[in-house]
């Protein structure tokens, strides 16, 4: 089995796009649409406010996530764009890209971090619960939206 390598990577890489598109067209088939209208900016994902990282097996991109700074208290990381390509499901990759951006969070003194997730991801959804992740009160962009699951845990 590949060892999964796990690099910084800008947001606004090339990498980091492509890996970003694939996100957005899977969720666009799950909810229709875009797949996720959340304003995003790639200067959120700079260190210290935040970091993007992407997985590689042999070489090739095959995931990614990132956090960036949620809130005025310092204390908490949102968990954003987290992705594996179809290729390198079941393979570890997305424990992985997780485990590193909480390691990376938990180094510029978050505290917590959180997530918004729909009710049509249920493999991320086991993940995350799996993880030590618990529901927490809907907020954000989707937070008024019919299906929209937050999760949260302390780091």
């Amino acid at each position: 089995m590949s060892e999964i390598e796990i690099r910084v990577r800008r947001f606004d890489a090339p990498e980091s796009q492509a890996l970003i598109r694939a996100a957005l067209a899977d969720l666009g088939q799950r909810y229709g649409g875009t797949g996720d209208d959340t304003p995003v900016d790639a200067t959120e994902f700079a260190p210290p406010a935040g970091t993007f990282l992407v997985a590689y097996l042999d070489g090739q991109p095959v995931g990614c996530g990132g956090w960036r700074s949620h809130g005025d208290d310092g204390g908490t990381a949102e968990l954003k764009r987290m992705y594996t390509a179809p290729v390198a499901r079941g393979r570890g990759v997305a424990r992985s890209v997780l485990a590193a951006v909480e390691e990376s969070a938990r180094e510029q003194g978050r505290k917590q971090i959180i997530l918004e997730c729909g009710d049509k991801q249920p493999e991320a959804i086991a993940m995350y619960t799996s993880a030590g992740y618990e529901q927490i009160s809907n907020f954000g962009f989707y937070q008024d939206a019919p299906g929209c699951l937050s999760f949260g845990r302390v780091l």
